[in-house]
């Protein structure tokens, strides 16, 4: 059985054929297979409507900036550089500022939001907790800032714009590819789950490496690239966030607490360091770290003690709350 398509899923692909629509680039084939999309789902139909009532009101925004007249022909381009701002509108991001010929948005996330949003290139970013991205859409360049968290981008090809995400000193570049980054003291994580990215430091510029779909590498600030690792199995649990999920194969207790206490205000407290270094494996929901730490501590014989919004994990069998 497949999963079904959530709703922010939904929303992000009825914005990215109101923009298709707009552009009027689609084949009678395109046309079918948007009337077959429509129908595939009941939700399908409100999405799209609502998609379209957005980007309506920026037709009507575009008319209260003080410019002058232009030909329908040329509005056209106007209107397909203001593209990122409906899709901003309809996923709810946080503010959306536009700038003649460029536009730059920035999206964030609160504690434990995760959330997908279509890009003006039409581009997709899943992004999840506590994270800010600022992006901007220039005529010879994608270029996207991440100040803090973690993201992962679906890019659209485009070689004459490349895509490059910024984060403290590392840079990534793509053309048309699928990848992750994830902010770290000190550089970033990056992941690739399809076609191939370019990584580097602004500290050391000239030593450059290539990750390919199934690769990750984490790129210093300081000292650049690491050389790229296999492990394409451990990158599909490490984005199993993009789902709401944590998948754990062998990870020890300590590292996914840490990780659920990324996405919660509940924290887990792990009394005892030797439980730390007990391992696990397991499929939990990001949003329920009680039930993952009682679970947990069932599995090595521990105990549970919840006292307001700590999670407490000590040695012996005796699970409670306070």
């Amino acid at each position: 059985m497949t999963e079904r398509e959530s709703a922010a899923d939904i929303e992000a692909q009825a914005a990215r054929w109101v923009v298709r629509v707009d552009r009027d680039d689609l084949t009678s084939a395109a046309r079918a297979e948007l009337e077959t999309w429509l129908a595939g789902d009941s939700r399908r139909r409100g999405a799209y409507a609502r998609a379209q009532a957005g980007w309506t009101m920026l037709d009507r925004a575009q008319i209260l900036h003080a410019r002058p007249p232009v030909r329908r022909d040329a509005g056209l381009a106007t209107r397909r550089g203001l593209i990122g701002v409906m899709g901003a509108a309809v996923a709810a991001c946080l503010a959306v500022v536009v700038v003649p010929r460029l536009l730059v948005s920035r999206y964030g996330t609160a504690l434990g939001e995760i959330r997908r949003v279509p890009l003006s290139d039409g581009s997709m970013a899943a992004i999840n907790t506590e994270t800010t991205l600022d992006v901007s859409m220039k005529p010879d360049l994608r270029h996207v800032r991440l100040d803090r968290g973690e993201a992962w981008f679906e890019v659209a090809k485009d070689p004459k714009r490349p895509f490059v995400v910024e984060s403290g000193a590392a840079r990534v570049r793509a053309v048309g590819t699928a990848f992750s980054v994830r902010r770290r003291d000190g550089g970033c994580d990056v992941l690739v789950t399809e076609g191939v990215v370019e990584v580097w430091s602004l500290n050391d510029v000239g030593r450059r490496e290539r990750i390919s779909a199934g690769q990750r590498t984490f790129v210093s600030d300081e000292a650049g690239a690491a050389p790229p690792a296999a492990a394409e199995a451990a990158i599909n649990r490490r984005l199993a966030w993009r789902d709401g999920q944590i998948v754990l194969d062998g990870d020890a207790f300590g590292e996914a607490a840490a990780e659920f206490n990324r996405y919660n205000p509940r924290k887990i407290v792990i009394a005892d360091p030797a439980l730390a270094n007990q391992r696990l494996v397991g499929w939990f929901r990001t949003n329920d770290p009680e039930s993952f730490a009682r679970a947990a501590a069932a599995s090595f014989g521990a105990r549970v003690v919840v006292r307001g919004d700590t999670i407490l994990v000590q040695s012996g069998v005796v699970a409670s709350r306070e």
